[in-house]
């Protein structure tokens, strides 16, 4: 089993920046990629960002250009860096962590942005 460790989320005024962190523990050594999903209520769940064990990345249209994912798979840690915040941003965010057999995820935190 592996489990997720998240945190760095809060509440941000519309137009900052907000740094989550995810450090996974446990069964970690068949990792070959982390990310963010996020969700906000009443909507469905999307893949914000992701990294794979290459270095890889993947973002969502919605907020490529000012999110940006980093991962270090020597210490199964990613970070999400999330930049010109808006409050259609308002979710929360839940790290992922995934192996050829298994996806993993965290318990989710919650990120507002106030105008």
């Amino acid at each position: 089993q592996v489990q997720l460790a998240e945190s760095g989320g809060g509440l941000v005024q519309a137009g900052g920046s907000l740094r989550l962190a995810c450090a996974a523990s446990g069964n970690i050594s068949r990792i070959i990629a982390m990310g963010w999903y996020r969700q906000v209520v009443g909507q469905k769940r999307e893949l914000a960002a992701s990294i794979d064990a290459r270095g890889g990345t993947q973002y969502a249209d919605a907020v490529r250009g000012r999110f940006t994912i980093s991962g270090d798979f020597s210490k199964m840690t990613a970070l999400l860096q999330m930049n010109s915040l808006q409050p259609e941003d308002t979710a929360v965010y839940t790290c992922k962590a995934e192996d050829p057999a298994n996806d993993y995820l965290g318990q989710g935190t919650q990120v507002t942005v106030s105008l």
